[in-house]
């Protein structure tokens, strides 16, 4: 049986909820399908992310890796389509930690393109009636430093044995995040229906469609 690693965050910005970890942890509680499903809480710590990453692939030997982190402001579940080799912190993580223009992994590629099926997957979800689409970018904060370090761990134990995929999600706040501001929002209900169909459909799934997914700017 395939193993999923699934990952979300604890809160951050003066959150008392990080809506990534409340749906990993929702999928994990539901979960019915063709894979033994590991689910991991991190921080949100330049420092200590990374570690905490590596140890839990070394841990479960996952053959997916799904990192999920929040996106607040962004209005539907957007499935990232490349990572990029530079720390940037526009605030200081939990851990009072303020990197700026660091690479993420010294020497390391410039970037990093998703392996899963970024477009099957918003597809899915789109045909599930969650909204969906691909991101371009994932920032330069604790997400894309969690999403490179992901790909980059990947990539480092491919040589010689099997392939493991690997990617990146981002999801808007909950209704109570949202409440008193003009932030989108959805459920948990539909985010953790997001995330069940991106697992099921990177399982299901060897070739990416070939549609747009592009943007202008």
């Amino acid at each position: 049986m395939p193993v999923v690693l699934l990952t979300g965050f604890e809160p951050f910005g003066g959150q008392t909820v990080n809506p990534s970890w409340q749906a990993v942890q929702r999928l994990a509680a539901a979960w019915d399908g063709p894979a033994e499903l590991v689910t991991l809480e991190l921080p949100v710590d330049f420092r200590t992310a990374g570690p905490a990453l590596a140890e839990a692939v070394e841990r479960s030997r996952p053959d997916l890796v799904v990192a999920v982190g929040q996106a607040g402001g962004r209005p539907d579940v957007t499935v990232e389509r490349v990572a990029i080799n530079v720390d940037d912190a526009r605030i200081p993580d939990n851990g009072g930690f303020s990197p700026v223009d660091e690479p993420v992994v010294p020497g390391g590629p410039a970037a990093y393109f998703a392996t899963l099926p970024v477009k099957a997957c918003v597809a899915a979800m789109t045909s599930a009636g969650v909204p969906a689409s691909v991101s371009q970018t994932a920032g330069t904060f604790v997400c894309n430093h969690v999403f490179y370090q992901v790909m980059h761990e990947l990539a480092g134990r491919s040589a010689g044995g099997p392939v493991a995929r690997g990617g990146f999600v981002h999801v808007p706040f909950t209704p109570e995040q949202a409440a008193g501001t003009r932030h989108p929002s959805l459920t948990l209900d539909v985010i953790t229906a997001g995330l069940d169909t991106i697992v099921r459909t990177s399982l299901s799934t060897g070739v990416d469609l070939r549609v747009t997914g592009g943007t202008t700017h």
